[in-house]
């Protein structure tokens, strides 16, 4: 697991890790972290991103993929923090319940 999935996942007691991702499921929607790299502004280092991949169920019961955001802060608790923000405004759903 990468690092910063596994301190999300302390923050985030729910989330089940996929090996690839951490998952929220709830009857009517899907939330995935993931973790990504992208240069930084001096081209040389490596900034930690993190995906958050929206999906709602669509009229045969199948997760569709819907919207993503890419979240890059440095201090962890404000990045959980926006994340959780997120996610409670696109799909209504507390992710530490």
């Amino acid at each position: 697991m990468t690092g910063l999935l596994k301190l999300l996942r302390d923050y985030f007691p729910t989330a089940i890790y996929t090996g690839t991702a951490l998952v929220f499921i709830s009857e009517e929607s899907r939330v995935e972290l993931t973790e990504h790299t992208r240069r930084g502004v001096s081209g040389e280092e490596n900034v930690p991103i993190v995906r958050v991949r929206l999906f709602q169920k669509d009229d045969k019961g199948e997760f569709e993929p819907g919207h993503y955001e890419d979240f890059q802060l440095a201090d962890l608790s404000d990045l959980a923090g926006e994340i959780e923000k997120f996610v409670q405004f696109a799909v209504g759903k507390n992710l530490k319940e």
